[in-house]
This record gives structure tokens, C-alpha cells and sequence, in this order.
């Protein structure tokens, strides 16, 4: 149970929807941010305005798996609010506050050095970066049939990054008849690659080898598939960019190419959002548990 503690849920998706659920069947205190046109009723809960939250009595503050904006402006898509979370709001928290996010940016970053409070990023942590990759494997599934006229069975298939969500990617892929090679960096990938059956490649050679490609998809969050890599693309080839925004495709050139580029990051939110929201929701009910254990055991 987490009854005592005062949680500030911040912005976010349908995803949050699972957070706010499981966390009030645990008793915890929650104000809602950003949440005024949801139509769902949560009992117990308070809906506010960021201004009128009491950041000096808060343990925690949960935001969506984006975080901020570079500006600190946070998502609400329930709500019409402009929610920005600034240093003197997280400033007025008590030291021990804890803010989570899924991933974090230089404004995040530079917000939780000036205040001294702990940021946690929930998706730097295995379990749930492997958990929300079987959503975002579907999603791009999706994708790929709804934009190509071909099928994945037989097509020529190039995953870029050998990470939880490409290893992810390319062994779906291949489950399903792809024809499928991966751009990796590490030795220890390479080696992983060949031995479930897949072609490796070392990134370095990329351009050499997308020539015959059907369908990129990429998972490094900086620009790899360059204008160089997309010149050497067949036409038809469909690139699905994974990686955080901006992604890690030149986008203005693959217009000009005329090559369809798709930036889908956050697509467990957009092809599932219960179920990557169950994935969050239940290790921030682990995570706020020790919190609560720890603050227990430093006041008795």
C-alpha cells in the first residue's frame, strides 16, 4: 500500500490512465494535472491546476514518459492547461521528492542538478524497456503493412541498433518470414546477431548496405540514416524511425527523395496504451513502495 504518500501526476496519455488507477487502489494521495476534460472519474483523487498544487507536501511527481519539452512544457492531452513544470515548482518540494519520467532531456537534467531532488527515468531501467518493446514491435508491424504493398514474408528488412527494442524488431521480423539484417557497432552484437540466424553488419558500412532494402528501421536516437544513406535507397523503401525525437533520419531529404520516412516514437502509447501503461504503473508502484519504506525507516 502506499497510503501517506502525496503524488503529483503531470500531464500525460492514456498510459498515465493505468498509472492513476493502480495507484489509487494503493491508497496514495494524488493530484491531477492536466486531466480536467478526462471524463473518467478516479475516486479520491484531487484535479487541480498546476499553480494551485502543493509542491511543499509532495513525495513524488510522476510525468509523462516524454517528460518536458526543452522549455519544461509538459503534455496534457486531456486538458487544454499549458503545464510547464519549473525550477522554483520543483524547488518547493521537500528534499527527499522524487520526480519520475520516462526518459529525460537537458532542461530535465539541468532542473533536477539546480534543485537537488532525484530523477528517476523508467525507461533506462531493463525490465520495462524490454516489457514496452513487444508493444512498440506490434505498433511497427502495423505501420509497415499499412504503408507498404508488399508483404513482410519474403521482404528485405534492414534494423538499425541491436538494443532491447532492435533485438526486439529483428527477431519479430524474421519470426515472420523477413529477410532480415542488423546494423550494430559491438562486437558482442554482431556476434548475438549471427547466432540467431540474421545478417550483421557493422553501421560503419551502412550505405553499402541498403541498397536493396524494402523496410529500414531504425532505433539509434541520432541521425544515422543520413542523406548519403538515403541516396543509395531503392524508392520504394519505407523508413520507420523508432528513436526518441528528432529521430535518426534525415527527414527533409527522404521528402525531396521522395522516399516515405515515419517517426513513431511513444507507438506503445498509440497501439497500446493499457498495456504500456500497466508496464508503468507497476514498477512505479514498486518504486514508490521503497520510497515509502525508506521515508518510513528515516523518521521512526
Amino acid at each position: 500500500m502506499l497510503t501517506g504518500l502525496n503524488i503529483a501526476v503531470i500531464g500525460g496519455d492514456a498510459r498515465q490512465l493505468e498509472v492513476i488507477r493502480k495507484l489509487t487502489e494503493l491508497d496514495a494521495k494524488l493530484s491531477l494535472v492536466g486531466f480536467d476534460q478526462l471524463d473518467h472519474g478516479f475516486t479520491g483523487v484531487n484535479k487541480t491546476k498546476l499553480v494551485d498544487v502543493k509542491f511543499s507536501s509532495l513525495d513524488a511527481i510522476i510525468l509523462p514518459v516524454p517528460g518536458t519539452n526543452l522549455e519544461g512544457l509538459v503534455d496534457t492531452v486531456f486538458s487544454n492547461e499549458e503545464v510547464v513544470l519549473t525550477e522554483e515548482m520543483v524547488a518547493s518540494t521537500p528534499p527527499h521528492c522524487v520526480i519520475y519520467s520516462g526518459i529525460t532531456n537537458s532542461y530535465l537534467n539541468k532542473l533536477v542538478d539546480t534543485t537537488g531532488r532525484k530523477l528517476v527515468q523508467l525507461f533506462e531501467r531493463d525490465d520495462v524497456a524490454i516489457y514496452n518493446s513487444i508493444p512498440t514491435v506490434e505498433g511497427t508491424i502495423m505501420m509497415v503493412i499499412q504503408h507498404t504493398d508488399m508483404t513482410i514474408h519474403g521482404s528485405n528488412v534492414a534494423v538499425l541498433g541491436f538494443g532491447r527494442v532492435g533485438m526486439s524488431v529483428a527477431r519479430t521480423f524474421s519470426a515472420l518470414g523477413a529477410k532480415v539484417k542488423v546494423g550494430a557497432r559491438k562486437t558482442s552484437h554482431l556476434a548475438r546477431i549471427t547466432e540467431m540466424g540474421l545478417e550483421p553488419f557493422l553501421l560503419d558500412n551502412l550505405e553499402n548496405e541498403v541498397s536493396a532494402v524494402d523496410v529500414c528501421i531504425n532505433t539509434i536516437p541520432f541521425e544515422i540514416v543520413t542523406a548519403k544513406v538515403i541516396s543509395k535507397m531503392p524508392a520504394h523503401t519505407l523508413i520507420v524511425d523508432l528513436a526518441s525525437k528528432p529521430g535518426g533520419t534525415d527527414f527533409r531529404y527522404a521528402e525531396k527523395r521522395g522516399i516515405k520516412a515515419l517517426l513513431a516514437p511513444g507507438l506503445p502509447g498509440i497501439v497500446a496504451p493499457k498495456t504500456a501503461g500497466q508496464i508503468v504503473a507497476n514498477v512505479l508502484t514498486q518504486l514508490l513502495s521503497e520510497l515509502r519504506s525508506n521515508r518510513k525507516e528515516s523518521s521512526s
